[in-house]
């Protein structure tokens, strides 16, 4: 019988093989700002868009062999935040929870156009004891300062604990007077560290219902408490990840339901996360900054004007200084030890085929060609 290994010999071992032990990997998909749109957009040049497509991309997604956290950053259900009496407008944002729920998105931050039918609409169309979806608000209360929607929740998946917190703009929602938003920075932060240091997530996200200059003052005040703000409240569009401070990355999740937002995230250790995409568009940047070299030099050429040469041959030093400075950029990798992400969109275009199923149920309530399809 072999005596067994000394106790240091052990856990020098344990720690070398997780020294080399593969990054922890996962994919986030997160949409918002969808404003109850279901059908592609009525764009002459390329229709993009509806639930049919997302339900085809996000399957996609999951094929791909990387585990897939599904996330919704607020403003998914319905076009306007005041109350519409009419039956396709709920119709509409039934649909795309029920699709929601489907494809298990894990959480969705409650904005003022989620509330525009009430409170008890929102409650009874999205919670009930067979749904896994949960509405988030850490700063939504009612007249007797109770929230009724929990602050955030815990996701587990490639290894990784991900921290989820949701956060509803300040003031009263339009469609819900008895609810008030209280300061919603003060609120994310202060969920975001309870996450850190009671449930040892490993990445925040905060799912931020709000303006942006709101979003991107979250980030600056969070430090390391928050990794990502996803914000959506009013229709930016898409974005490249703005990196506030030394931690946290805010973006827009996208609009009208016509991307995904795709989030990669390497995680080998801790401190900052690196952005992958940096490397991309510091080369892009390369080639605009190259081209704008080789005319001005052309330029510089063709005119004796002592002056016109003398701003001539300053932008050229710029342009080299430029240069130089961007090709240190283009080499960006995932650090070992630490973490990386990369955040790429997907638009749902014509190439992006529809699910027949969930284009059906689309059509039943926006046939093609109709005036609400039309949007």
């Amino acid at each position: 019988m072999k005596a067994p290994l000394p106790l240091m010999l052990c856990v020098a071992l344990l720690l070398a093989v997780q020294a080399h032990a593969a990054p922890r990997r996962l994919v986030l998909l997160l949409t918002g700002d969808n404003q109850g749109e279901i059908a592609p957009c009525g764009c002459k040049q390329e229709p993009q868009g509806g639930l049919a497509r997302r339900k085809t991309a996000v399957d996609a997604e999951k094929a791909r062999g990387l585990p897939v956290v599904l996330l919704d950053a607020g403003n998914a259900l319905f076009r306007k935040p005041v109350r519409q009496d009419e039956p396709l407008v709920t119709q509409r944002a039934e649909l795309v929870l029920e699709q929601m729920e489907a494809l298990g998105t894990t959480a969705m931050a409650v904005g003022h156009r989620d509330l525009s039918q009430g409170l008890g609409w929102l409650r009874k169309a999205a919670q009930g004891p067979k749904k896994k979806l949960k509405l988030l608000s850490a700063n939504l209360v009612d007249k007797a300062g109770k929230a009724p929607f929990a602050a955030s929740t815990v996701v587990e998946a490639g290894g990784l604990k991900v921290g989820v917190v949701g956060v509803s703009p300040e003031g009263a929602p339009p469609g819900e007077p008895t609810l008030k938003g209280r300061p919603p920075l003060e609120a994310a932060l202060a969920e975001a560290r309870k996450l850190r240091q009671k449930s040892k997530v490993d990445v925040v996200v905060v799912l931020a219902a709000v303006p942006y200059q709101e979003a991107v003052k979250l980030a600056i005040i969070a430090g390391d408490a928050v990794d990502f703000v996803v914000e959506s409240h009013e229709s930016k569009g898409i974005g490249i990840g703005e990196l506030v401070g030394t931690h946290t990355a805010v973006f827009p999740a996208g609009e009208l339901g016509r991307q995904l937002t795709r989030l990669e995230l390497s995680v080998d250790g801790p401190g900052p996360s690196v952005d992958l995409g940096s490397g991309t568009r510091a080369r892009q940047q390369l080639v605009v900054v190259e081209g704008n070299l080789l005319k001005a030099h052309e330029r510089l050429a063709a005119t004796r004007d002592e002056p016109t040469r003398a701003d001539l041959s300053r932008t050229i030093v710029e342009l080299e200084g430029r240069m130089r400075q961007l090709e240190t950029e283009v080499d960006v990798k995932a650090p070992a030890g630490g973490r990386a992400h990369q955040l790429s969109y997907l638009t749902l275009g014509l190439a992006v085929a529809d699910d027949p199923a969930v284009k059906q149920k689309v059509e039943q309530l926006e046939p093609p060609g109709s005036a609400t399809a039309a949007h």
